[in-house]
């Protein structure tokens, strides 16, 4: 398994030792988790505005991590930044990397037997990390739950597509957030208390997901939010969070943890409602 970016290290070493951080320290880790796409380009007294304490205590915080000061540890956030920010031409650029890091030509199948590899390397850590009381409030909070949305953006949008689609298989009512024809507003309108919506959404984080958070919030809804971080936008706001980190070969993020838990989930909440899927097609026509 190739190792996390030095940004993703570096957020979980703050989430792992957040609780023991002195109050001001506290505030200048939710505002690097908060705007982590954007640390490269501010200033430190701009971050220290922002956070509501003295510059001196940014640099702390650096220092805190291990670092010599503020922009040593900036340079980690401008790295990751680098790779997340332009997808097409950072993918570009990372194929180019493992080319030219290998003088010889790398076999297709070494490249599979990689991403095979990291992938099962997620689901460990996956299953070594799941909590289970934030598990079951999950399962609990949809089966209460008179209606369920769900949103997630690039990436996150094939896991939302298929959790969306699993749980029609309940007698829930599901609605996909796709934000189809830009109405993200129009498909949010009529999510009230008593509802629930799973979010999902990593760094760098998408604002369509952010915001149909905070519309569900200001409706009364509850928020699951299913990402890697407490301390990041979605975490920091969700009614319950469930955690999650992939595995990754060659800098490319695998899908196949997130897969996994909300296949889980799914069959969790199924087996809470005492739900029996049968299929009502002859077997073949369609692919369940």
């Amino acid at each position: 398994m190739a190792k996390r970016s030095d940004a993703d290290v570096l957020m979980q070493r703050i989430a792992d030792e957040f609780e023991a951080l002195p109050r001001q320290l506290q505030g200048v880790a939710r505002y690097l988790e908060e705007h982590r796409t954007s640390i490269m380009v501010q200033r430190v007294t701009e971050i220290a505005e922002g956070c509501g304490v003295h510059a001196s205590a940014v640099v702390r915080f650096a220092q805190r991590f291990g670092y010599s000061g503020f922009t040593e540890m900036q340079a980690v956030f401008r790295d990751a930044y680098t790779e997340q920010a332009a997808p097409a031409r950072s993918y570009q650029q990372r194929i180019r990397s493992v080319i030219k890091g290998r003088p010889d030509k790398l076999p297709a199948v070494e490249i599979a037997s990689r991403f095979i590899e990291a992938s099962k390397a997620g689901l460990d850590e996956l299953a070594a990390e799941l909590d289970e009381s934030r598990f079951q409030a999950a399962v609990d909070m949809l089966a209460n739950a008179e209606n369920i949305y769900v949103v997630g953006v690039r990436r996150s949008f094939a896991i939302a597509s298929y959790i969306a689609y699993a749980l029609q298989h309940t007698t829930k009512r599901v609605h996909l957030v796709s934000g189809l024809g830009g109405m993200y507003r129009e498909q949010l309108r009529s999510i009230g208390k008593g509802d629930a919506m799973i979010a999902i959404s990593f760094p760098p984080y998408g604002k369509e997901t952010l915001y149909a958070m905070r519309v569900a919030q200001q409706h009364k809804a509850h928020v699951l939010a299913i990402t890697e971080s407490d301390l990041g936008p979605l975490g920091r706001h969700a009614s319950v969070v469930l955690k999650v980190k992939e595995g990754s070969a060659f800098a490319f993020r695998g899908l196949t943890s997130t897969m996994c838990l909300c296949q889980a989930l799914f069959v969790a909440l199924a087996y809470k409602l005492e739900l029996t899927v049968e299929e009502t097609l002859p077997r073949g026509e369609y692919d369940d």
